[in-house]
């Protein structure tokens, strides 16, 4: 089984009704995600993204960056006793939406990795380690992995700051 980055663009209604009623907020979660699976819409166009295995690697890279937001953990907890699949989901405000958003568009990927060794993702034990990434870390072109998954979180905030919309982030 794998770890996958799951995130959910959520209204400020939406998300006060998470906070309040984890039963509905799952349900909803899993509406949306079914609802859309199988559109193959744009990350701008969707409610609901995934950046697949490599929310490790990102997360990686944006901690390394000193990224100020936690896009891929998410910020705000709300069901700590509640387990979407690896562990409690969380929240991203709206206002530190906004931020990531403007932040990941001036962040370029090349910027990230940049003096990167795909040795250090090995060295740090990066999700996914080597065997259940194509190539491993240590392989040409490991890094490049990340950058389609990068560009996708760019432009899923970027239309969700557009809406003022808060996002729900977990491990599936």
């Amino acid at each position: 089984m794998s770890m996958i980055g799951e995130y959910l663009r959520v209204t400020a209604a939406e998300l006060d009704r998470v906070i309040q009623d984890l039963d509905w907020a799952l349900d909803f979660a899993q509406e949306v995600q079914d609802a859309e699976e199988e559109a193959e819409l744009l990350p701008a166009e969707a409610r609901h993204f995934s950046t697949s295995k490599a929310w490790d690697m990102l997360g990686f890279l944006l901690t390394r960056a000193d990224f100020p937001v936690d896009v891929v953990h998410g910020e705000e907890p709300f069901a700590e006793d509640e387990d979407w699949g690896y562990g409690p989901p969380r929240y991203l405000r709206s206002e530190r939406v906004r931020l990531a958003a403007r932040l990941l568009r001036a962040t370029t990927y090349d910027q990230l990795v940049d003096g990167v060794n795909p040795a250090d993702l090995t060295k740090a034990d990066v999700y996914p380690l080597a065997g259940a990434y194509p190539l491993g870390w240590d392989e040409p072109g490991a890094l490049e992995w990340g950058r389609h998954w990068y560009d996708g979180l760019t432009q899923f905030f970027e239309a969700a700051a557009a809406t003022d919309d808060a996002m729900l982030v977990w491990l599936d």
